[in-house]
């Protein structure tokens, strides 16, 4: 599977993850298929910068009951992305 940034769906902007980015870690949410070697192709080709560390987190979706009727929430890969100290990617920063 090629890495596309387009398997990038978003960048997570809560009050962990902002206080993350001060430090340098950006967290984003991707395709349940994307690989860690994956995304790490994903920053050093789109955006030249080459990751010192990537961790991720599976998030499966909930069972939601809406009105009587079952439904599911998607599921999607959570990944922590640590970046060098003097990299900074502005598309990316609140």
């Amino acid at each position: 599977m090629a890495a596309d940034i387009t398997d990038i769906k978003s960048i997570i902007y809560t009050e962990k993850s902002l206080g993350l980015q001060e430090t340098g870690v950006i967290v984003v949410q991707t395709a349940p298929s994307l690989t860690k070697n994956n995304l790490r192709e994903i920053f050093k080709e789109y955006f030249g910068v080459n990751p010192i560390k990537v961790n991720s987190l599976r998030m499966n979706g909930k069972v939601k009951k809406f009105k009587g009727i079952v439904g599911k929430r998607p599921s999607y890969k959570k990944f922590y992305v640590q970046l060098p100290e003097d990299a900074k990617i502005d598309s990316l920063s609140v």
